[in-house]
């Protein structure tokens, strides 16, 4: 592994929790970080464009990625499609000595601080003020069974269970966005 001088942000929690959003206000106030985007074989949501946060591709394509081992990290979300960090531009980002900022899951952060060095990792576990909060605000993000709400706030459930793993948690309180962004800022030495 080449000299990494840059600092990688992992923003993780929750889906629902608002971590996009943190990232989206984090953007528009440090153009120069880097903001990888994933890729995913969900399919898009209406509001969303590919190549902006996602890269929405087809399982075989996403599996074809695996094999070829493109990503830093990936795992299958929710039971059912996959979620991946392409591995090039965060590398790239990190031995050019960028601030790099990701969103991953629990998952995604498992896997990517066993290959990268600790004093390039920064942590931030996103979390809401109440499950009842956190189960409203998915509600709100796209129309789905109760089975699937059900499945994702299990998936709450476990990652929450792990959020001390990371370096630092802020509860992303609604309407305080900015906030939270300051927060994460003062965390990173923005």
């Amino acid at each position: 592994m080449a000299d990494l001088t840059g600092k990688l942000v992992l923003v993780v929690g929750p889906s629902g929790s608002g971590k996009g959003s943190i990232i989206r206000e984090l953007r528009k106030k440090h153009p120069d970080w880097v903001y990888p985007v994933s890729h995913t074989t969900r399919p898009i949501r209406p509001g969303e464009e590919d190549g902006l946060v996602y890269r929405f591709i087809s399982k075989e394509e996403f599996e074809k990625r695996i094999t070829e081992g493109r990503f830093l990290e990936y795992a299958i979300v929710h039971g059912e499609h996959y979620y991946g960090t392409d591995k090039g531009r965060i590398m790239d980002g990190l031995e050019a000595g960028n601030v790099v900022v990701r969103e991953v899951d629990i998952q995604g952060f498992n896997s990517i601080v066993e290959g990268i060095p600790g004093e390039n990792l920064i942590s931030v576990f996103v979390e809401v003020k109440s499950l009842e909060d956190l189960k409203e605000r998915i509600r709100g993000r796209a129309e789905m069974s109760d089975e699937e709400l059900e499945r994702r706030m299990e998936s709450a459930r476990d990652e929450i269970a792990q959020a001390d793993k990371c370096d630092f948690r802020i509860v992303n309180e609604a309407g305080q966005l900015e906030a939270s962004v300051d927060k994460v800022e003062g965390m990173i030495g923005g």
